[in-house]
């Protein structure tokens, strides 16, 4: 939780710039996400590059897997040889995959704890907060876990500030700055669909993180082409009816920014799939291959005449020298098969 608090605190600063410029938060969020998106646009294609090399060299490697089935070390060997050939870095792609992850989690812990992450209050005094309204009947049964506890006291601010003496002047300044910008389109994003009339239509937002969570799964597996068995086909239901739950439990803003960044990474898939997919990445990188090979054999100067002569002349001799010594041999196994008929020794010539 720490390292996600700190990635969440640093994109704080972003989420709070947002929000004093349009002073709402949906506007706030939505902007939020699309920037980040963008921003880990680049390790989205470096990763769909990697693939796309790793799908290049995939039956070469299966070629070594069969050759080199019993020594392990061989194969191991051959297989950084074939990387090292082709200019493939296998680890490359672990690595722009694990990148985004406590990314994505940090923005959703300066979703969630806005005091600390975005509003940057000192822990102490957030604690003494929460504390406190951890003790109130009423609100303690709404912050659930602990987790969303900051956000109530956002959304029960204007009762509540008589008594928040922890915190100080500039700091319940920015609170009520902050508490007056979590309408939009006419919802309440500090409250949840858990605990709202059907009237207040919170319950949209859990119907549209299920809905776009089936279509986004269902996208995502069309597009690369492979059936959908076992654990795949099992996420395909497990991760949308996750999201739904917490959509409904949480207050609306965690449930809304879930849905926008649903949104946003569906269309970045469809632009990866449509500019950067495996067979366009695979044709580029041959294509830059071949250019690279031309300019290095453009750069190569030739030998002289004289010497490639005496490359010529070596060459030439090489297979009359080759049958020179091979002669001698040759008489000596014609011996053994007219002379002995040594079973064991025609077996072992023939290994």
């Amino acid at each position: 939780m720490a390292i996600f608090n700190f990635f969440g605190s640093i994109l704080g600063y972003l989420l709070w710039f947002l929000y004093s410029i349009f002073r709402n938060y949906g506007v706030a969020i939505i902007l939020f996400t699309v920037i980040l998106k963008a921003v880990m646009f680049p390790m989205s294609v470096k990763q769909q590059r990697s693939m796309a090399a790793q799908a290049k060299l995939s039956d070469k490697q299966k070629e070594l897997q069969k050759r080199y089935a019993n020594n392990q070390q061989k194969y191991n060997d051959e297989l950084m040889k074939l990387y090292e050939k082709e200019g493939v870095n296998p680890g490359s792609g672990c690595l722009t995959t694990l990148i985004p992850f406590p990314i994505m989690l940090g923005i959703f812990y300066s979703v969630i704890m806005p005091l600390s992450n975005t509003l940057h209050i000192a822990g102490e005094t957030v604690q003494q907060a929460t504390d406190y309204i951890s003790r109130i009947p009423g609100v303690a049964s709404a912050t659930g876990l602990g987790l969303y506890s900051e956000l109530q006291i956002i959304k029960h601010f204007e009762v509540l500030r008589p008594n928040l003496t922890m915190f100080s002047a500039g700091d319940l300044e920015k609170i009520e700055f902050f508490s007056k910008g979590f309408r939009f389109l006419g919802l309440d994003l500090l409250s949840s669909p858990q605990g709202s009339a059907f009237l207040s239509f919170l319950w949209l937002i859990p119907v549209l993180s299920l809905v776009l969570s089936f279509a986004s799964q269902w996208y995502m597996g069309r597009s690369t082409g492979q059936a959908q068995t076992g654990c795949t086909k099992a996420m395909m239901y497990v991760f949308p009816l996750i999201s739904v739950y917490w959509a409904f439990i949480m207050p609306a803003a965690v449930g809304m920014y879930n849905i926008i960044s649903i949104v946003t990474s569906a269309l970045q898939t469809v632009v990866m799939n449509r500019y950067f997919s495996t067979d366009q990445l695979t044709a580029s990188n041959e294509a830059r291959r071949a250019v690279a090979l031309e300019l290095a054999e453009a750069g190569v100067r030739p030998l002289p005449a004289a010497q490639q002569k005496l490359i010529a002349d070596k060459l030439s001799s090489m297979p009359q020298q080759k049958q020179q010594k091979e002669a001698p041999k040759q008489k000596q196994q014609k011996k053994k098969k007219t002379g002995g008929g040594d079973t064991a020794s025609y077996m072992g010539s023939r290994k």
